[in-house]
């Protein structure tokens, strides 16, 4: 009879990488786990003034600012941004972002009394 040999059992993680590499798909999930990492990935005053929406199959990752001085702040600091999106990412790599203005904020506006701020009166 034919003695078998054990070996260590496999992480999960590492069979799901080699079949999403070889289904050639591992770039576009790495890319996609951007999204969701995007607070962790980029600090929480970041994360509060601007949401990660999708990336495009070129790299390019769009994030919503809530406004133009975010934007133009955030753009200045693009660099900065990627170094910290792909740090210690081989595989889904960020290559470009692209601020995009407006849109709703995760925190609701601050409301000032029953009529609003500035309402006008009949």
């Amino acid at each position: 009879m034919t003695e078998r040999r054990r070996s260590r059992p496999t992480k999960v993680a590492d069979i799901l990488g080699g079949v999403l590499k070889s289904a050639g798909v591992e770039d576009r999930v790495g890319q996609a786990a951007v999204i969701a990492a995007w607070p962790d990935l980029v600090g929480e005053r970041i994360a509060r003034a601007a949401v990660a929406e999708a990336v495009a199959a070129d790299g390019t990752l769009f994030v919503r600012v809530k406004s133009g001085a975010w934007r133009q702040e955030l753009s200045l600091m693009t660099p900065e941004v990627l170094s910290l999106l792909n740090a210690g990412r081989s595989a889904g790599r960020i290559k470009r972002i692209r601020w995009l203005l407006g849109g709703e904020s995760r925190e609701p506006a601050p409301r000032y009394g029953a009529r609003g701020r500035g309402a006008r009166r009949s």
